[in-house]
């Protein structure tokens, strides 16, 4: 398996909003490892295009999710600066293969956090505030039929990254009870509430930080950290458009075309 090769092939698919085999079919016994290496040897590979890396993703947080893939925890993936969109400018869906919307709590460090050993409590330590965020997901696979290395390998699907307009500080708010009022194109979707990411998001950053540890990665101040969707994922289409309001924290919008 050339790790350097598939990371190549998932970056240039990922730029021509192509397709390619699912890796769990053409390499039947990839492993987890295996799959972080590939997505390290794609950001390599845009970080070379002059790309910046401004934050980190983690998916699979909710555990209706966890359950449909069969498994017991997150994966995460890396932010670019090519990731971040803004809410008011529609999205292009030409620019995708399949993608799919979350609703999540967007976490910007005020210091660095490095693991092995952080808690939740540190993590809000060193938050300087949270902002309400969509992540479009996408897989640039041949269907979403994918398994965790699929999804791993291919930067934890991550496709776009879009900020509402105000960052709040955490001093007083229960990060276990926001609300989510999920609309899409002016009707309720969904409703959650914060603690569908592993109870309280807080608790997905310190995995994260504590998982990356292995790989001689940390957080950074400055960083954004998307801590995990609130519901399943919907699916897109032209024209749609979404507004996600969370309770005490504020709202965010897409619109697609």
């Amino acid at each position: 398996m050339d790790i350097k090769k598939i990371g190549l092939q998932l970056y240039e698919a990922e730029k021509t909003a192509g397709k390619i085999e699912k890796l769990s079919v053409t390499y039947p016994g990839i492993t987890v490892d295996d799959a972080y290496k590939i997505q390290l040897a794609a950001v390599d590979e845009k970080v070379k295009d002059g790309q910046v890396i401004v934050g980190k993703k983690i998916g699979l947080t909710n555990f209706a999710m966890q359950k449909a893939l069969g498994i017991s925890e997150p994966d995460y993936g890396h932010i670019l600066s090519s990731n971040m969109a803004e809410q008011d400018v529609a999205l292009d869906l030409s620019d995708m293969v399949q993608p799919q919307i979350e609703s999540e709590l967007a976490f910007v460090l005020g210091e660095d956090i490095k693991g092995p050993g952080v808690t939740a409590a540190q993590v809000m330590a060193a938050t300087k505030g949270i902002i309400p965020a969509f992540e479009i997901v996408d897989s640039r696979y041949s269907d979403m039929k994918i398994t965790l290395q699929d999804t791993i390998a291919d930067n934890a699907s991550c496709a776009k990254v879009i900020l509402g307009s105000r960052m709040i500080p955490i001093d007083g708010l229960d990060l276990r009870t926001i609300g989510l009022v999920l609309e899409k194109n002016g009707l309720v979707l969904d409703t959650a509430a914060s603690a569908t990411v592993l109870g309280n998001p807080a608790n997905a950053v310190a995995w994260l930080a504590n998982k990356i540890a292995a790989y001689g990665i940390s957080l950074k101040a400055g960083e954004i950290i998307m801590s995990g969707s609130f519901t399943n994922v919907y699916k897109i289409e032209k024209g749609d458009n979404f507004t996600a309001h969370f309770g005490g924290v504020g709202s965010v919008k897409v619109s697609f075309k």
